[in-house]
């Protein structure tokens, strides 16, 4: 990942797995086992943070398996390397490798014999340049990539609050702030960038939305998810601290009573040639 982007905090990565894992669409998985060889999988997963895409996807794909795993922090590698993927789908060993890179700048012969390019809540913390350079090295390798959880910047909380719909804008043009290079973020515009620039390189598409479904019995996650949604659209737009302060407070209330669920949408996208 490339450096102005903030390192994703291992057990952020850890309480959020399982709901990664109920959101991710298994049709695209569907779709996607037609064109794999049947001989063998060589997997290469941008930005693996833990390794929980490989954990999740590759016991719904047959034979043997080796995936390569791509971070920018070693500290997220080794505990990708300590965690492996369980057996494939058919019982077959699946081994793991891992490489300290800039994803966005991938040596151009890191993708040979790739079968498979996955991706998974990346493309939002990207300027549109980076998924530029990123759909290049995908389509290079000439093989199908699935790229799961990309944010789109709508959230639904029940029950409402009349400061629900300023603080998603807030944290939406936070997500979209400018880097010290001067480019600003992708944001919620991520997948509609990488999704044209992979119909540029001539990518046939599937994509369907993929929906955290936070209720209270993952209260731990949602208040995980508030706390940081909270302080991003308050960082973004400082007016609303005050106003920002009490709804924490009262939300934080009606998860401990069991009364708030949260729906926080994300798109997947599945690229054939």
């Amino acid at each position: 990942m490339p450096d102005n982007v903030a390192r994703a905090d291992a057990d952020w990565l850890a309480l959020r797995e399982p709901a990664d894992a109920g959101a991710r669409s298994t049709d695209l998985v569907e779709a996607l086992r037609p064109h794999l060889p049947t001989d063998g999988l060589m997997v290469h997963d941008l930005g693996c943070g833990t390794g929980s895409m490989a954990r999740w996807l590759a016991p719904q794909l047959a034979g043997p398996q080796h995936w390569v795993g791509y971070e920018r922090d070693d500290e997220l590698l080794s505990r990708a390397a300590a965690a492996p993927p369980p057996l494939s789908r058919d019982g077959q060993p699946v081994t793991i490798e891992t490489r300290l890179r800039d994803i966005t700048r991938l040596p151009t012969d890191d993708l040979d014999g790739a079968s498979l390019i996955t991706a998974s809540a990346l493309l939002d913390m990207m300027t549109s340049d980076e998924i530029s350079r990123t759909v290049a090295s995908i389509s290079a390798a000439r093989c199908p990539a699935l790229i799961t959880l990309t944010v789109v910047g709508q959230v639904e909380l029940a029950p409402a609050h009349p400061l629900d719909g300023h603080l998603n804008a807030a944290f939406n043009a936070h997500q979209m702030r400018d880097t010290s290079h001067g480019q600003p973020l992708a944001g919620p515009d991520a997948v509609y960038v990488a999704a044209h620039a992979l119909k540029q390189a001539g990518y046939t598409l599937q994509s369907t939305p993929s929906l955290w479904r936070l209720c209270s019995d993952d209260s731990a996650l949602l208040k995980a998810w508030l706390e940081g949604w909270v302080d991003a659209a308050c960082e973004q737009d400082p007016s609303i601290r005050i106003e920002a302060s009490e709804y924490r407070g009262r939300r934080i209330q009606q998860i401990d009573r069991r009364q708030l669920t949260a729906t926080v949408h994300h798109q997947d996208l599945l690229a054939l040639q």
